[in-house]
C-alpha cells in the first residue's frame, strides 16, 4: 500500500488527460488561452494504462479523469472503458465542464464511470457567458438533465469569486431541493495561469456558509465521508445536499489521500507543490515497472505536509488550473 511520510493512506489518483479546454474561465485561464503543451508531450492512453495497472495492487482504488476538458481527447471513451476494467480500480469518476458531454452521457455507466462532477459556476446564461467567455450554456444544462436522466450520481462544482457570481449561489442551492445532486461551493485558487488576480479571496468557506445560512437558517451540518475535501451539509425536505469546499484555506490537507499527474506526466503530490518527478521521461527512457514503483513510494515519502508548505516552496503560483488537472 502507499502511505506519505505523514502516515496518509494514498489510494486516489487525479489523472489529468489533456490540458485543451473549450472555455476561458477567467480564474482558470487568461482570455486568450494557454500555451497547449504539444501533443507528442501529453502521455499517450498507453502509458496511462500502464500506470494505472502498477498503482491499482499498490491501494490506488479511485480514479478522477480531469483536464482540461477530457472529452476534448478523442478516444475518450474507449480509454475509460479500458481502465474501468483494472482489477483494483473500485472508482471512476470523471470532472467535465458539460459542453460536449450530452450526447455521451447514456454510454457512462455502461463503459464504468460511477459519478460525475459537472463544473457550472452560474445557473444564469448571461452570467455564465461573463465566466466562461463562451456561449455554450443550454448545452452544459442539457448534460445537466442527462445525467438526471440516467440518474448518474452527479456533483455540481462551482467556484465563488467575488463580483462575479455571487448572486447564483442561492439559485445553486436550491437545485439541490427536488434534484439527488450535490451543489459544491469551491474557494477561488489562483491557479489562473498568471498567479493571483491580486483580489483578497474574501469569499472563504465561512463566509460562503454564513450567506446559504441567511436564506436556509435550517441548514444542517451532516457527516463528512472519509478523505472528503467538502464541509457536507443539508436542508431539511430537500433530496440533495451542499458542499464547501475550503481549497484556498486547505482545511482537508491533514487527511489528503490523493495524488495528481499532469497531462504532461508530472507527479504532484500536492496540489500547490511544484510536481516532484515526470513519471512520462521515466517511462520513455526506458524504465522497469519496479523502477516506477520505486519513483512513487520515494516521492511520498518526502511529500510536503500541506498546501502552506508545498506554496513557500514554489512561489509564485502561475500555472492554470487545466495543466495542473482541475
Amino acid at each position: 500500500m502507499l502511505y506519505d511520510n505523514h502516515g496518509r493512506k494514498i489510494n486516489y489518483l487525479r489523472l489529468a488527460v489533456t490540458d485543451r479546454c473549450n472555455l476561458r474561465c477567467f480564474y482558470c485561464m487568461p482570455e486568450e488561452g494557454i500555451q497547449y503543451v504539444p501533443r507528442t508531450e501529453l502521455l499517450s492512453y498507453e502509458e496511462m494504462e500502464r500506470l494505472l495497472k502498477l498503482l491499482a495492487p499498490l491501494g490506488i482504488e479511485k480514479v478522477r479523469i480531469t483536464g482540461g476538458e477530457p472529452f476534448l481527447r478523442k478516444g475518450m471513451l474507449d480509454f475509460l472503458a479500458r481502465i474501468a476494467q483494472i482489477e483494483g480500480i473500485q472508482q471512476l469518476n470523471i470532472t467535465t465542464n458539460g459542453t460536449l458531454t450530452a450526447n455521451l452521457v447514456a454510454k457512462l455507466p455502461e463503459i464504468g464511470v460511477s459519478s460525475v462532477n459537472l463544473s457550472l459556476d452560474s445557473f444564469d446564461e448571461k452570467r455564465f457567458f461573463e465566466i466562461t467567455r463562451r456561449d455554450v450554456f443550454p448545452q452544459v444544462l442539457e448534460t445537466f438533465h442527462q445525467l438526471l436522466a440516467y440518474k448518474i450520481p452527479t456533483k455540481i462544482n462551482a467556484v465563488v469569486m467575488a463580483g462575479k457570481n455571487i448572486e447564483d449561489i442561492i439559485p445553486l442551492v436550491e437545485l439541490s431541493r427536488k434534484h439527488p445532486v450535490s451543489i459544491r461551493f469551491i474557494e477561488e485558487m489562483p491557479f489562473n495561469g498568471k498567479g493571483s488576480n491580486g483580489e483578497t479571496f474574501i469569499w472563504n468557506y465561512k463566509k460562503i456558509l454564513q450567506h446559504i445560512k441567511e436564506v436556509f437558517p435550517n441548514l444542517e451540518k451532516i457527516p463528512d465521508p472519509p478523505h472528503s475535501t467538502a464541509l457536507n451539509y443539508q436542508i431539511p425536505g430537500f433530496t440533495g445536499s451542499i458542499g464547501i469546499i475550503a481549497a484556498y484555506s486547505r482545511l482537508f490537507c491533514g487527511t489528503c489521500n490523493r495524488i495528481r499527474l499532469t497531462p504532461q506526466g508530472m507527479l504532484k503530490t500536492c496540489l500547490y507543490d511544484a510536481g516532484v518527478f515526470n513519471i512520462r521521461d521515466l517511462m520513455r527512457s526506458g524504465a522497469t515497472d519496479e523502477q516506477l514503483i520505486t519513483a512513487f513510494v520515494q516521492a511520498l515519502r518526502n511529500r510536503v505536509k500541506d498546501g502552506f508548505e508545498a506554496e513557500r516552496k514554489r512561489r509564485p503560483v502561475r500555472e492554470s488550473m487545466a495543466t495542473i488537472g482541475g
